[in-house]
């Protein structure tokens, strides 16, 4: 069996899921397809809570009727026979009434409400599928996602309840499911986090011992920088587990940042396609090893640096764990760290508690903060023995740099610099570890 998931630019249009099932249906074996919401729906529903939590009535109206006609003009657009199509709508707008019912609750939860975009798109897609010959069981996620804990999912419990809701099933050759929801230890419905469909496909796949998991989005894989940024990044045809997490982790957005740990024990591979040229080859995700050296670099914003000076007690037994330990008690997860004999500097990317971490660390030292800070990773398997990698050191020449990381993984290397300096310092290393890498060998 294979795991096919489509993002919300895959399914943002008529036309695009029509290329979608084109895609599922040029593909033998049975498949479960996991489907986002439309592109934008997810940001609506979000402005929706917001609006029914703030008492803004009239604006909640506004944005339900948006979200009503545009569903119900996909169904216009997709499904052609009468009868199919009052059936699609139909259902549709008892689901709509659900979310009518869930805007009356309170406490109002946000998760319940941002996560009906997914259940929309997968019902009309059902139908969609099924006018086109295209036999298939719609499964909802919230009978078998049950994850407690999202950094550690408990694939065998999702196993066993996946498969009790596929044993209830008529056998099919497609069943087409819900991204980001899930059930969490309260029983509560719950999401993923953005991006999270990914993560959702991996640990199905994870679950039915899939041959492979295909991630289906607007661009051609993982490439070797942003090209949001960057001019002339090419497309890598494969990574290691370890390099896509790497990657996904320090800020590719192709990628949800946990979407590689279900699969990676079970040496299941992930390939990144792009729906729009399906031809194109994509990055493939697995355990084998190609080329060692520099592969991609990749950005991650919103990172605050902290530095604790502390003359008389850096050095002193237990005074790193008692840092450690204020971080870990507010939650808060540590990206980077570098030491000298006097100081300590790290980096997080959350500052929900961020007062209460300083009160605290007040006692250890002199405390510096410094916000609006971007982490750069360059990835690679061994990246340390190519022999081009000291020339990412040159860009000390051309523009500050907070800190330098090198050691807790021999597949990165990360540096920190002020998010003003992110996009120059992106194409100052492309320019020298790539396109004169590649200069100097033609």
């Amino acid at each position: 069996m294979k795991v096919l998931k489509f993002g919300g630019t895959s399914v943002g249009s008529a036309e695009s899921i029509r290329n979608v099932k084109n895609i599922i249906q040029g593909q033998k074996d049975r498949k479960i397809v996991v489907v986002s919401a439309m592109s934008g729906v997810t940001n609506k529903l979000v402005e929706l809570y917001e609006a029914a939590r703030l008492g803004k009535s009239q604006q909640a109206d506004g944005l339900m009727l948006e979200l009503k006609l545009k569903h119900l003009q996909l169904i216009e657009e997709l499904i052609v026979s009468p009868e199919a199509k009052r059936m699609a709508e139909n259902q549709f707008l008892e689901l709509y009434e659900q979310l009518e019912e869930a805007l009356q609750q309170k406490p109002l939860s946000e998760a319940v409400i941002i996560t009906f975009g997914e259940s929309f798109l997968s019902l009309i897609f059902s139908h969609f599928l099924e006018q086109e010959g295209v036999s298939n069981t719609l499964l909802d996620a919230k009978n078998f996602m049950h994850v407690s804990n999202v950094e550690n999912p408990e694939v065998g419990s999702v196993q066993k309840l996946l498969h009790h809701s596929l044993q209830r099933e008529v056998t099919n050759e497609v069943y087409v499911t819900q991204g980001f929801i899930r059930i969490d230890r309260n029983r509560n419905i719950n999401t993923l986090k953005r991006g999270g469909s990914d993560y959702t496909a991996t640990i199905i796949g994870a679950a039915v011992n899939a041959t492979e998991v295909q991630i289906w989005t607007d661009i051609d894989g993982f490439h070797n920088n942003d090209p949001r940024y960057v001019a002339q990044t090419s497309a890598l045809t494969h990574l290691t587990f370890e390099e896509a997490a790497e990657l996904a982790y320090f800020g590719a957005k192709i990628l949800h940042p946990q979407t590689v740990s279900p699969v990676k024990e079970k040496g299941i591979p992930i390939y990144l396609k792009n729906t729009f040229t399906p031809d194109a080859p994509g990055t493939c995700i697995s355990d084998k090893y190609h080329t060692e050296g520099l592969k991609a670099i990749s950005a991650k914003d919103g990172i605050t640096a902290i530095k604790i000076k502390s003359n008389r007690m850096l050095m002193a037994h237990g005074f790193l764990r008692k840092i450690f330990d204020v971080f870990d008690k507010h939650e808060t997860s540590i990206d980077m760290i570098t030491t000298s004999e006097i100081a300590i500097s790290l980096t997080i990317d959350n500052t929900g508690n961020l007062d209460k971490i300083l009160a605290e660390l007040d006692e250890y030292g002199e405390i510096t903060v410094d916000s609006n800070h971007t982490i750069i990773c360059v990835v690679g398997e061994g990246v340390i023995n190519d022999h081009e990698t000291f020339r990412l050191f040159e860009l000390l020449n051309d523009l500050p740099v907070r800190m330098i990381s090198y050691g807790g993984s021999s597949n990165n290397i990360s540096l920190l610099v002020d998010t003003q300096n992110k996009v120059r310092a992106l194409q100052l290393l492309h320019q020298k570890l790539f396109e004169e890498k590649t200069l100097k060998v033609t």
